[in-house]
This record gives C-alpha cells, structure tokens and sequence, in this order.
C-alpha cells in the first residue's frame, strides 16, 4: 500500500457522482479494524475553531456496495480545534489514555467495507474505495499521513499507514504509532518434538477424540506434520495439510484443515511439507489444528502433493458420513462417486456467495411433493435430504456470471443441469453454515457433467393428441421497459429494453416449440388488454413467428369484472390464457374467481402466556384472481381454469401465531399454507357445477401432496391423521368470509394428471436444492379419461437462473436466445384426445315385396345357396 495505485473508472465515476462539500474541517485520521469488536475511526478538527458534530454521522459500503449503511450519528458531539475525538465499537477491547476524547457508537464494519463521514448527505471524507475489493481493510489499523490530513471523497491509498492487526497506541495521537516493537521470538522448529498422526487427530467420529466430551478444544497442543494440498486464502482462512502414507483406514481421515486466520505465505503452496503446533478445535463441526495465535509453523521441501483420493460412499452409510470420513482430505469426484447435482450454479443465501450443490446417486426430491405434511415419510424425506448434500465452493468468492472452477461455462454449450453426475472435479472436504463444503481445486469442462437428462428442443408431448394444453409461469413478463401500459403496483419485470426483448424472445421460442392450442399464462404484467398491454406485446410477437393456422388469441374478461375498468385484480402481475382459434372456439364469456384476501388488524391474535404474550401487527394478505373460459372443440365442451395461488415466502396471521413468522414452517408447506387453502376452497366451491370436461391448470405454490393440492384432489378428513384448516380474518368480494379458519371434510374430487400419469415424482421447479411440482394440471374425471399424456418439459427448473433475462448479477455472462431459463418454471403439457367425429351411416333403403314368383322360400333358397358358395 505505500504506491500510490491508479483508481479505475468506476471508482472515478462513483466519486464523482458523490455529493461532497466544498471544504470541511472534520476528517477520518485513524481506522481500526481489528479482532472481535475492536473496532474504533479517529476524528481530527483541522480547523482554527470547536465543531460541532450535529447532521454528521458514520456510513459504510458494505461488501463492494455502492449505497451507504448508516452506522453512527455524531449529533450531540463536539471536538476542539486542532484536536481528536475517537469513535470505538461498544464492545471494544481497545484501552486509551485517560486524557483521549473518546465516545462509542455501533462500529460495525468488516473487511470490505468502506467508510465514510457524511454531512448532510454530502460525503465529507473516506476511507477505502467504492466499490470496495473483497477482504480490503480486514484486519488492520491504518493511520493517516500528517501531511495529507485533507478531508477528501476519493480514497489515496499511499496517504495511509497500515500496521498490524490490533494497533492501537495511535488513537487519541496526532503523531501516530508505529507497530509495537517486541523481542524476536525464536524461530518455532518441530525438531525433538512428537508428532501426533493427523489421522489420530481426526480419530473415527464426527469430532477429534483428543477433545473431550462438552469442549471444543483440546487440553493440550499436538504437534502434525504433512503435505499441503491446498491453501486457504479467503472462505477459510489457513491450508490444508495430509498425511502422504495415511493409516490405511476407510474410517479415519489422513487430512486436516490448519486454521492460521489470515491467508498464507508465499511458501506454504501445495506439495509442500509443514509442521505445525497448536490446539485441536471443532469449529462449527470442522475439526482443525488452530495456530493463529502463535503461528508455530516449520516449511519444508516441495515433496510433491499426494494424488486426490477417489470420494465414495460406502453401502449403507450416508453422504454426510462418508464426507466426515474425508474431512480435510484432497478428493476427487469420480464416476464411482455418483455425485449428482441437486442445485445448479447459483446464490446460496446461508453462504452469501454463489456455489453448486451435489447429492448422492439422485437430485433432492421435496417432501411434501412425495408425502403429505407431517406424515412420518415426509419428516424422514426431510431428514434424509438435509444429511444429502455437498456445496461446491471456490476459495474466492466467485465474480458475477462466472463458475471458477468451470471456466467455459456458457448458456449455449457450457451449462450444468440438476441431474448432470458430475465428475473430475479435485477439491478438499470442509465444513461450515452447517453444511458440508468441497473447495474446488482444479477446473473442469462440459465433458466432465453426464447428462442424465439433456436438454431437448422440443418436447416429446408437441405432436401428441388432437389438443394440448400449457401451463407456463412466464417470471414476471412486464413491458414496461418499451412503452407499456402501467400496472397496479411496481414494475417486477425487466428493468431495460434489452432484457425485456432477450425475455420476450426466450418466451416465444418456449411456447412456439410446445406447439400448444391453449396456453395458461402467470406472472404477465397485469396492465390490461389494450395495444400496450404486456398480454399484446407477447401474442404479436408469437404470432409473428406462426402461420395464421397456428396464430393465437388472447382471452378478455367482461370490463364488468375489471379492477379499475382495465386490470385482473389490483396485484402488479396476473393470469393469463392464449388459444388457437383454428382449434377451439370461445364457447360464452370469460369468468373470474376472486380468491380470498386475509385483512387482520392489529392485536386479534395473541401467542405466548403471561409477561410473554404478544398481540399480532396488522396483516394484509392477496392472490391472484383465477381466470376461466370454455371452449367448444367439435361437440364438446372444455372448461380450462388458469390459477396462480399466494407465494411462500411473506407470512400470514396464523405463521405469527406459531413463531413461524421469521422461520421456515415445520411442516415444509411454506408460509400462508392456510391461505392458499382457503384459494383452493373457494376454487373448488365455483367450479362444482361447470358442465362438461374441466381442467385446472397453475402455479398453485404447493407441491404435489401440500394442503391446498389435496383439498382439489382427494383429501378425506376421516382417513387423515392431520386435520386441514383454512386461514381466519379472510375477506371474499369485499365481503366477511371465514372470520376463524374452518377443517375441510372432503377433497373437490379433481384428479392429479401428472400423479395419474408418471406417479408423484415429478417436478417443474426447483428451490433450494429440491425438486417438485408447483405447477399443476388437475382434471375432473371425464377429462382425465381423454389425456393421452402429460409432460413438465424441463427448460427451466433445472438450468442456471444466470442465463435469465436479468443482467444485474450475471456480469459479463453471454445471454442466449434459446428457451432454456426463459423462466424459473417448467411449462405443464398436457395432451388430450379430442378426435373429430365421424358422420352417422346413412340406413340402407328396403326392398318391398311385390308378389311376384320369387317368394318367400326362393329368397331363403338362394341365401342358402349364397352361403354354400362363400363357405
């Protein structure tokens, strides 16, 4: 840091489009950023007079952020000319001198973060650049120069000092401090010393034997030497060391993670060998030698790093036991390891980072996709999946739209699909968030995915039967972006011309290749149905690629069932439904079902007893309104009824009343599952009396065998261990319609055609890491009896969401045109059969007897005689 570094172009332009004062007196000469909470920023008043701090406060840039977090307002405060004030972290272990001014404030910045002093929303002065590089400013003090002690909204580095970790004589000194100086310590050697195998270390448990019962360390320190396989220089900060002979053991591990706390030297790089000293710790269930403290490390020779060992699971264990049995070891991921992936490249929230996750021989299925909530199956699914998982990391944390250890990663050729067996790739077995973790260490290419389930331009279903249905969540189709016509609420869709075409096209290459007749749409921009609607923009450029046998129409409810005259309901994105007009005819007008909303108001619910009873804050809760249309196809008649239900993810009254309100629900279904079951009664209750076949087709946001899919489909309360409830506080029309959650006795008797069909493992989507459908096709029974076949055509649910429309977390990631990720659903075909009917034979006319010679017995004489000369 003492060059002085160019700064980029982004950083010149973020600074100068930072509103900064034209001169200021108060300025940051001292950052701190130490251990646990040691963290302090030292003020200085340049000026000849006493300041005082009010309007000025303390912001971060979190993480390469280029928005500001408030951290400390300075009102209140003041601080004499030519003089400091220093500002600690409340739980500081930072001791002053008795004569320093000092005040406390919530400090909580981490490596990586900028800070700065604002006033008034101007930027005064900062440290760090923003954005700011990963790991900057992490574990150091840094000390202004006193001949730069000028106020300024551009970081220069080489006006900085930067001391180690934990410097803290400077604050409250204009003239700094320099690093303590203590007495050389003697050079640490493991000579005389014994070593402790590393595999006696790891011992055959999930923690070190050397580490007794209720403690995570061990009583004294041991002594380990080995090869380093890899290094540690940002995710975990250290190297890993392995035996080269190892125990020869399947039970215990020859590899160890040692925990320095910072990256390494230079010197330390695979195949080198290292001795170190220091106590074992279990670390959050990683076992590791730490020794950050004294740093008691011998380098060796470059012995050569010992061959990746082939990972496997052993019949009849878990993944998660054959990865503790590798913990810390150099693997490599084989054909015989049957990795599979479960989630394709994306964000893991527990992580904050891009990564991969892989589980064994299959992808995850979701519980309540196979098993009815809270049935002993579902709780062991559940289980079973959490012990069948392996994130694949990289040590730095990935850039935008890239996979680090698959450097061609691309939308056309290069892409990763859950089911893909994945091997070659080398990696150390670690562990952290709970989960454990292989740091890649070599790269790989496309070869090395096996495609179980590849990518297919079409689906089989296309040509299938006499009429195809679709269902096909379209992820937020919004044209707002060229002109379109405004929604009820925000815009959710693309935020530039350019995404919006990209998505537009992605869309129409889907449904043109389904080759569909009626297509139910969710997740359109709800800006009606006029010349700059989004429904209109996505027919005219379908149509524009189709014939005019092949042209679709869009379906448009009675301006008497308009929100507003114009809108389907008041959400900012709605249902929609296309259909070929060569193929079916509109048989009526279009209908609404207007689903329930739940409007309860604040304190009608109390959970907790006595000094812990809280009363509930107000909620109100909406869905879409479901849209149906009969049509005529020959003679017959076919009711398509297109549904989009609440989504999981905002809670409801009754998630508060179980302390569900900021956690996943116990039961698996998500939040609102009550919610979506009042959707489902109210559904079922419109469509009792339709005539003639019925299709029911959405995205219902509950999988396979969750409440508000039994309560369509087969649920009997008397063969049910666990009752199914509605929600309370639910308005209907603007009107009271359950003030208390009712039980459903009796499903609505619709058939699950993809159950009927393919059994219950199937799927059109996929979130965290786990399979299932929450796109549905539920028929009445003299539909079922004319499918043919039903297919999630899988374009979606399985490929990278980083090849969507959306460009603001895939940087210089090439988008394609093609249909794979033109969603994050799969679109549901189904294939029916409707066979145009053949014309009545007309009857022959009789022949009359009119008496003449031939009678009654010729006629049967010459019958006979017929039947003598064709026998």
């Amino acid at each position: 840091m003492d060059n002085v570094k160019k700064l980029s172009v982004l950083a010149l332009s973020i600074a100068a489009a930072l509103p900064v004062s034209a001169k200021a007196d108060l300025l940051i000469s001292e950052y701190v950023e130490g251990n646990s909470n040691n963290k302090a920023i030292e003020l200085y008043n340049s000026g000849d007079a006493a300041l005082d701090l009010t309007g000025y406060k303390l912001v971060r840039y979190k993480d390469g952020d280029t928005n500001a977090l408030d951290m400390v307002a300075l009102d209140g405060l003041t601080i004499d000319a030519k003089k400091l004030k220093v500002i600690l972290h409340p739980s500081a272990e930072i001791a002053l001198d008795s004569d320093v001014d000092s005040s406390t404030g919530n400090l909580y910045f981490n490596g990586g973060d900028a800070v700065a002093l604002v006033k008034d929303g101007a930027v005064v002065d900062i440290i760090g650049a923003v954005p700011t590089p990963s790991g900057w400013g992490m574990n150091v003090t840094m000390q202004r120069n006193t001949d730069a002690l000028v106020a300024s909204n551009v970081f220069v580095e080489s006006q900085w000092k930067v001391l180690p970790v934990d410097t803290f004589t400077g604050l409250g000194n204009l003239d700094g401090a320099s690093a303590p100086t203590e007495p050389e310590a003697p050079a640490f050697t493991c000579t005389g010393a014994k070593i402790t195998p590393i595999y006696s270390v790891q011992g055959a448990g999930k923690s070190s034997p050397l580490i007794a019962d209720g403690e995570y360390a061990s009583k004294e320190e041991v002594t380990i030497r080995g090869v380093v396989t890899a290094r540690g220089d940002s995710l975990f900060k250290g190297f890993y060391l392995q035996e080269v002979e190892g125990d020869n053991s399947p039970y215990t591990s020859d590899g160890i993670f040692v925990f320095l706390g910072e990256a390494a030297g230079e010197e330390i790089q695979p195949g080198v060998e290292v001795c170190v000293q220091g106590l074992v710790k279990e670390y959050y269930g990683l076992t590791q030698v730490d020794i950050k403290a004294d740093k008691k490390i011998e380098v060796g020779e470059n012995v050569g790093a010992p061959a990746a060992q082939p990972f496997y699971v052993a019949d009849g264990e878990s993944l998660g036991d054959a990865l503790e049995r590798f913990e810390g070891m150099h693997v490599v991921l084989d054909a015989g390891s049957d990795m599979k992936v479960s989630r394709t490249f994306s964000y893991d929230y527990a992580a904050r980072r891009n990564n991969m996750m892989l589980s064994h021989k299959a992808p995850l299925m979701k519980a309540t996709q196979l098993y009815p909530a809270m049935s002993d199956e579902a709780i062991a699914l559940e289980a079973q999946n959490r012990a069948n998982q392996l994130f694949i990391e990289s040590d730095y944390k990935a850039k935008d739209g890239e996979v680090p250890y698959f450097p061609t990663f691309n939308a056309e050729n290069g892409y990763i699909r859950v089911g893909d067996q994945l091997t070659n790739l080398q990696g150390v077995v670690s562990y952290s968030y709970n989960e454990y973790r292989l740091v890649a260490t070599n790269e790989i290419v496309a070869g090395d995915f096996i495609r179980g389930d590849d990518r297919s331009d079409a689906p089989a279903i296309a040509t299938k039967g006499d009429i195809r249905v679709a269902s096909f969540n379209v992820l937020n189709f919004f044209n707002n972006a060229v002109g379109g016509d405004d929604t009820p609420a925000d815009n959710r869709g693309a935020n530039t011309e350019e995404e919006m075409l990209l998505q537009r096209t992605k869309i129409v290459n889907a449904i043109t290749a389904m080759n569909a007749d009626i297509v139910g749409l969710m997740e359109i921009g709800n800006n009606g149905f006029g010349e700059k609607s989004a429904i209109q923009n996505l027919l005219d450029a379908l149509n524009a690629e189709l014939s005019d046998a092949d042209a679709y129409s869009f379906v448009e409810i009675n301006d008497a069932d308009k929100y507003q005259g114009k809108f389907v309901g008041s959400d900012a994105i709605t249902v929609g439904m296309l259909y070929r007009a060569a193929k079916v005819t509109p048989s009526g007008d279009a209908f609404l079902i207007a689903t329930p909303e739940q409007h309860a108001t604040a304190g009608v619910v109390t959970r907790g007893e006595g000094d812990k009873a809280e009363l509930s804050p107000a909620f109100d809760k909406y869905q879409r309104h479901s849209l149906g249309q009969t049509f005529k196809i020959h003679d017959e008649q076919l009711t398509v009824v297109v549904n989009h239900l609440k989504s999981k993810g905002s809670g409801c009254v009754e998630d508060w009343a179980n302390y569900e309100d900021n956690s996943d629900p116990a039961d698996l279904q998500g939040k609102c599952n009550e919610f979506r079951v009042s959707a489902a009664k109210v559904i079922g209750d419109a469509l009792q009396d339709v005539k003639g076949d019925l299709l029911v087709i959405g995205d219902m946001n509950a999988y396979g065998k969750e409440d508000p899919i039994r309560v369509l489909t087969d649920f009997d309360a008397a063969n049910s261990d666990r009752d199914i409830m509605t929600a309370s506080w639910t308005t209907l029309d603007g009107k009271v319609y359950e003030r208390e959650g009712s039980k459903i006795e009796k499903g609505y008797g619709l058939i699950n055609l993809n159950t009927k069909v393919h059994g219950p493992d199937t799927y059109s989507y996929s979130y965290n890491g786990e399979l299932g459908n929450l796109d549905h096709a539920l028929a009445n029974t003299s539909l079922a009896e004319r499918v043919l076949d039903i297919q999630d055509w899988h374009i979606n649910a399985v490929e990278s969401n980083l090849f969507e429309y959306g460009s603001k977390y895939t940087g210089e990631l090439a988008k394609s045109e093609n249909a794979f990720s033109a969603s994050d659903h799969d679109p549901v075909i189904v294939a029916l059969s409707y066979p145009v009917p053949k014309p009545e034979p007309k009857p022959e006319p009789e022949e009359k007897d009119d008496g003449g010679s031939l009678g009654y017995l010729g006629l049967m004489l010459l019958g006979l005689a017929g039947l003598r000369r064709r026998n």
